[in-house]
């Protein structure tokens, strides 16, 4: 009751604010007030033009049959959207890349002591839904090997370095063991990758009910959450190592392209690899003695949960054909009137694990109906200034494979000419997400500000914002209530933006609506338009919400006097990070520390609780002093750069014709400077100093990552060197912004 009493008053006060705000126009970042009188105005259009109607055709038509990566229907849904973009008046081509796409040739998991059991491992049509009857995608996971052994079962619980902490204070050792454990607490590849560092030989991954089944509410098709047949595929892929195809690292995978031997992929997995069904999960289980595990380990299972080693003995055989598919992205381009070589990117993907109602294509019928509209404008005389690009990805669902194949083969080009990339993905019912550059921070915010919420009498900026207040606590708390916009989060990995941000430093945004969408579907072969409609957006609400969102986000990018690109919120956050690292060296010395992150399977939630937790390992070697000196420096001349640039004010109205076009063009390589070629330490793909995935997070964001993983492994030589690295970036950054506040003089 004081949760819902507390939640009730921000939302009170947060929409007394944003309703004084909103009556009168306010200013737009990098526009004049003419020109944002324009702007909005064309922004009601957009808004009187959306049809939820479209997002329901499209997506029952894009749905109907699976169009997993390779499959017909993925090459007729590409055909189909470039269709319809080249009706609205964009240059529309497909382009293909042919990727490694293995599939299951064998899939076998039996108990065999002390009782007899053979998985199902097959997810059965349900009454009322008509689509589940058709053939689907087997339940496998992508990019494990193949493999046939045979050992005791462990239970590991989520499968994350913390709990092999837990294991081996118990005295309990898994190698040459098999062990089981339950989706959730990090991204699904990290599971057995690190069950193979401890010596394990295969991994099952199951989903438990607690997580993602009864537990929540009615199981499909009575209820939306996932019944006891619905089973997680996805990919094991070593995504923190590099996303795309594994056999063409840092090149488009083009015919004429070099690609490793499959022994030679480092992302693939060391050990065979399957995820199964609580109904599988069941027997096995049941069949482990040993100690009774922790109770932040037990499920929702009607079982006693026991961690083993043993006596349940299991068979464990994947194997799968290795063979490659094409990927067919389709890109859709819109030429600027103005500046036709400053592009403006808006991608979503449109492969699905099966039929993919929720997720991709509730994100990407949003994208269409989006750009149906922005051609409808232009075509009547309000063409955007700056070149906009719609994107639809292929091959996303095994890592990002279509968008990343697409920004290597296009780097130079890309990196030349994109002002920034703004992702979405699957969409919900509920609260507004965003994460990105917080350079992009003030702007996700007005954004956020000038739409409003279908369900509440607000806007969807001020209703996060609440959500925000009321999710979190101490610090953090005071931190959101203390800042006039809305706190946006840092992006890891998980969706398309990663080949953008990660590897060639341009300026991102991913965003989307969730938390209040009935889960359960989740890369099953229930994610269909009848479980879609019933339970995650009956409507198409929020659909909408996503159209008037992205579309003002796509336009206002496009049609800005000067790219409105603010640096005062990054240096703040930069110096928070730092602040944070200041905050975990005391911890490890205290021996204290946990690092929270916060992921949804593919969506980073800056108001959600913690749903991944990663605990630092302890060592006996003393905790140094570490020298954060360059990087207060830095920080403090990027200070001094920010507060010259802001004399011109936030529409930068003073400026000429010709000035605002070098502004632009120092704004667009703002985010490259945060950038390095030598990439991150053991992974170079990933070049982004400020934000990357965890090497054990996976989703999960590490920020200013060099340095915080080389103080979580205790390796204080590299964290020094890190720091050095780090201020020299955010030198080369400042310099930048110098330029810029000399432009603005």
């Amino acid at each position: 009751m004081r949760r819902a009493a507390a939640f009730l008053l921000a939302l009170s006060f947060a929409s007394t604010l944003l309703s004084q705000t909103v009556t009168q126009q306010k200013p737009l970042l990098g526009f004049t007030a003419e020109s944002a009188r324009r702007q909005y105005a064309l922004e009601a259009d957009l808004d009187s033009r959306v049809k939820r109607d479209n997002l329901r055709q499209w997506m029952q038509r894009m749905s109907a049959q699976p169009h997993h990566l390779g499959s017909p229907y993925g090459k007729e849904n590409a055909e189909f959207m470039a269709k319809l973009l080249r009706s609205w008046g964009y240059e529309t081509r497909i382009e293909r890349f042919d990727v490694l796409f293995p599939t299951p040739t064998e899939r076998r998991l039996e108990l065999l002591e002390p009782a007899r059991f053979t998985a199902v491992l097959s997810e059965p049509a349900v009454e009322g839904d008509a689509t589940s009857s058709i053939d689907s995608l087997p339940t496998y996971n992508a990019y494990s090997i193949d493999g046939d052994v045979t050992g005791e079962l462990v239970y590991v619980n989520y499968g994350i370095p913390a709990d092999y902490e837990e294991l081996a204070q118990r005295g309990i050792d898994v190698r040459g063991k098999i062990v089981i454990a339950r989706y959730g607490g990090s991204w699904r590849g990290i599971k057995p990758k690190v069950a193979a560092e401890h010596g394990a030989i295969g991994c099952i991954i199951y989903s438990d009910p607690k997580d993602d089944g009864y537990f929540h509410g009615d199981v499909y098709p009575k209820g939306a959450y996932r019944n006891e047949h619905g089973v997680q595929r996805g990919s094991v892929a070593d995504m923190p190592l590099y996303t795309g195809d594994p056999l063409t690292p840092g090149v488009g995978s083009t015919p004429g392209a070099r690609r490793l031997p499959i022994a030679e992929a480092k992302t693939l997995t060391t050990i065979p690899t399957l995820p199964i069904s609580y109904g599988d999960a069941l027997p096995l289980l049941r069949a482990l003695e040993g100690p009774t595990a922790p109770a932040s380990w037990r499920g929702a299972l009607p079982i006693t949960y026991h961690i083993g080693p043993g006596p349940a003995k299991v068979h464990l055989k994947v194997a799968f054909d290795w063979a490659t598919a094409p990927a067919w992205n389709v890109i859709a381009m819109m030429k600027g009137s103005e500046r036709p070589d400053e592009w403006i990117i808006r991608g979503n993907h449109h492969d699905a694990w099966n039929f993919g109602a929720n997720d991709p294509v509730s994100g990407m019928v949003a994208l269409l109906e989006e750009a149906r509209i922005v051609g409808e404008l232009a075509a009547k005389g309000s063409r955007p200034k700056r070149t906009i690009i719609y994107a639809a990805w292929d091959a996303e669902e095994q890592g990002l494979l279509g968008s990343t194949e697409w920004a290597e083969e296009h780097a130079a080009e890309l990196k030349q000419k994109t002002v920034v990339y703004i992702n979405t993905d699957s969409n919900a019912r509920g609260f507004m997400y965003a994460a990105g550059s917080h350079t992009l921070e003030k702007f996700v915010g007005q954004v956020g500000r000038d739409v409003r919420d279908p369900q509440r009498d607000m806007t969807v900026g001020g209703r996060a914002r609440a959500n925000a207040i009321v999710s979190s606590s101490g610090e953090a708390r005071n931190r959101i209530r203390g800042r006039a916009d809305l706190p946006i989060g840092a992006l890891g990995s998980g969706s398309d933006y990663t080949p953008f941000i990660q590897h060639l430093g341009i300026a991102s945004i991913h965003i989307g609506f969730g938390g209040e969408g009935g889960g359960g579907s989740y890369h099953s072969a229930y994610d269909t338009f009848e479980h879609f409609t019933r339970f995650i957006d009956p409507g198409f609400q929020y659909g909408a919400t996503l159209v008037s969102t992205a579309g003002r986000m796509t336009l206002r990018m496009a049609n800005a006097d000067v790219l409105p690109f603010e640096v005062s919120n990054f240096v703040e956050t930069v110096a928070g990070y730092v602040d944070e690292l200041r905050t975990l060296i005391d911890g490890m010395r205290n021996d204290t520390v946990e690092t929270n992150l916060l992921i949804d399977e593919g969506f980073l939630v800056a108001v959600a609780d913690p749903t991944e937790t990663y605990v630092v390992p302890q060592g006996d070697d003393p905790v140094p002093h570490l020298n954060f000196a360059p990087v207060e420096n830095a920080l403090s001349r990027l200070k001094r750069a920010e507060a010259a640039l802001s004399i011109a004010g936030p529409d930068r109205s003073v400026l000429s014709p010709k000035q605002r076009s070098e502004l632009d063009a120092l704004f667009i390589q703002l985010e490259r400077k945060l950038t390095r070629d030598e990439g991150l330490p053991g992974r170079p793909w990933y070049r982004h100093q400020i934000y990357a995935p965890g090497q054990y997070t996976g989703y999960g964001v590490k920020t200013l990552p060099a340095v915080r993983e080389a103080i979580e492994l205790r390796k204080w030589q590299e964290a020094e060197q890190q720091i050095e690295v780090v201020a020299e970036t955010l030198e080369r950054f400042a310099s930048e912004v110098e330029r810029a506040a000399a432009l603005v003089k």
